[in-house]
């Protein structure tokens, strides 16, 4: 019966050599995917304040308007 995982025919050094490697490539990648994940948390910040600053700006503009749309209503009517 065989073995249910075959051994490669690779030398011992050539095999550690791989598996550094390997660990070298598994923690740049952990180390990229905290990076994003920090980069991604910081633009969910930036875009919930934006979001806020659009709000805000548009209960200003919407309260110009009524104000303006106030102003007009007062104005004389123009003699054609």
């Amino acid at each position: 019966m065989a073995p249910p995982h075959p051994t490669p025919n690779v030398a011992p050094s050539a095999l550690d050599s791989e598996l550094a490697a390997l660990e070298r490539k598994q923690a740049s990648l952990i180390a990229h995917t905290r990076a994003l994940r920090a980069a991604n948390e910081a633009l969910r910040r930036d875009l919930a304040a934006a979001n806020s600053r659009n709000q805000a700006l548009a209960a200003r503009v919407a309260e110009a308007r009524e104000r303006l749309d106030a102003l007009l209503s007062r104005l004389p009517e123009a003699a054609e």
